[in-house]
């Protein structure tokens, strides 16, 4: 059996490495099963030069993963150039865009499974029971189409427990060059290497912006981890880790679990990691710096306590600062400071709060700017947009979604131009302050508050931030 798995354009040249498909070829490979990688995002394939490959090679499964931010400008015109081309493959799709929505996305994209949450196990026993021919309907946490024409929805299937037991990302299945020297974070050096990393699955908490379907959090062991890095290290020559935990930091012992399997291995390291600003302590910021950690990414979301309280952070303003000032104090040069706006709640005073925080504690390695929440199809706050009338269905989120730095569902009491002549001033002031602090390129500063004004005044959607900008 022989499986494709595309990895769609994301129109940039800093590319992070695809995780969930790395996980997904290994668990295959290991089963005996052979996989080809296709890397749109890295080489730039158009859909006419997948249509040609298509038409040149035979599978038996083609997979595609994608956020919901992708789906109109990208995945659409992908499943139907796949479609024309794929034989007698089977198009599966998954990850958080489809997840929440199978019906819808069955429907529009033509696809004939989609795998819903994880999918390590749910991928092998599809090729299992599509070479025995056994029926769709015994295989759990999948939606598909019948023979009928109708829409089904399995019964869910339960997050894998021992993350261990996964084996590590088919690494030497991807360019891995083009993934490990095509994204720079502050505390790297020219000759440092990145590379994107998991310990963890999960999060204690569950705000109203996230869309990830399972509860709870899940871990890896720590000599797990530090055995995936010391590999990484040796084969790859990588010495910066991008740690895209939802939580990291958490619980207390786990972090000094990690310093210690790092010191077992003699390895040094640097590190980015996510940390809620209610998990840390004067202990753990010690630990993180001391095992490499260059970079801390802070979701402070909001400066206004009834903002937080609505959106379900379970944390505080106060915290928020205290989290910011210690780390401060403990050393950390480099610091993520993010907010959105456009949440229940949100006025003109919570936006330029955000504003005065950011600059009171900015520490200009990064350019950091202010993007309104998106709904998107899973969270709570989706949900809530439906049940107040604001959303219909997916198919009218899709159709008012164009740019996640755009509002796609006005929560405020504000009117949608005002709302945006708001978020135009806050950002435009930020960039001002930012290149006042770091260079005297007002070229560039004037270019990107040109670059808000297209995107907020005249729809340019084609935007992708002013962070990535910067780089």
């Amino acid at each position: 059996m022989s499986v494709l798995f595309i990895v769609h354009d994301l129109y940039q040249e800093d590319n992070p490495f695809p995780l969930n498909i790395g996980y997904l070829s290994a668990v295959l490979k290991k089963v005996g099963f052979e996989v080809t990688i296709y890397n749109m995002d890295i080489y730039h394939h158009s859909n006419i030069d997948l249509s040609i490959y298509l038409s040149l090679n035979q599978f038996d499964l083609i997979g595609v993963s994608f956020l919901a931010a992708r789906f109109s400008e990208t995945i659409l015109r992908l499943c139907e150039a796949i479609n024309k081309y794929k034989k007698d493959a089977w198009l599966v799709l998954g990850g958080h865009g489809p997840s929440p929505i199978p019906k819808f996305m069955l429907k529009e994209t033509g696809a004939d499974i989609i795998c819903i949450g994880e999918a390590e196990e749910t991928i092998c026993e599809l090729l299992q029971g599509k070479i025995c021919n056994y029926p769709l309907s015994q295989i759990r946490g999948i939606a598909y189409k019948g023979s009928d024409d109708d829409y089904y929805v399995n019964e869910g299937r339960e997050p894998i427990k021992n993350l261990d037991l996964i084996p590590f990302p088919q690494w030497d299945l991807f360019p891995m060059h083009n993934y490990t020297n095509n994204i720079k974070f502050p505390g790297m050096t020219k000759d440092d290497k990145l590379f994107t990393i998991i310990t963890s699955r999960g999060c204690i908490n569950r705000c109203s912006f996230c869309y990830r379907l399972e509860s709870g959090i899940r871990f890896r062991s720590m000599k797990n981890v530090v055995e995936e890095m010391y590999l990484l290290n040796e084969v790859y020559g990588i010495t910066y880790f991008n740690i895209c935990d939802e939580l990291f930091g958490y619980p207390k012992k786990r972090v000094f679990e990690f310093q210690e399997e790092l010191e077992k291995r003699d390895l040094k390291i640097k590190y980015f990691c996510a940390v809620r600003v209610d998990t840390i302590d004067k202990e753990i910021l010690q630990s993180l710096k001391e095992s490499g950690c260059k970079f801390i990414n802070f979701g402070f979301e909001s400066s206004s306590q009834e903002v937080l309280d609505l959106m379900q952070k379970h944390t505080t303003v106060e915290q928020n600062i205290k989290a910011i000032e210690l780390s401060k104090e403990m050393g950390f040069e480099t610091t993520g400071l993010n907010f959105i706006w456009g949440n229940p709640g949100d006025t003109m005073e919570s936006l330029w709060d955000n504003v005065d925080l950011i600059i009171k504690y900015q520490d200009y390695t990064q350019l950091r700017t202010i993007r309104p929440v998106t709904p998107y199809p899973g969270c709570q706050l989706y949900y809530d947009a439906i049940a107040e009338g604001k959303l219909k269905d997916p198919k009218d989120f899709f159709s008012k979604f164009k740019n996640s730095d755009l509002i796609t569902v006005n929560f405020t009491e504000y009117i949608l131009d005002m709302c945006y002549e708001l978020l135009y001033s806050a950002n435009s002031f930020l960039i001002a302050d930012y290149f006042i602090n770091t260079s005297e390129d007002w070229i560039k500063a004037d270019a990107l508050t040109q670059d808000f004004h297209d995107l907020y005044f005249n729809h340019k959607t084609d935007f992708r931030g002013a962070r990535h900008y910067g780089r």
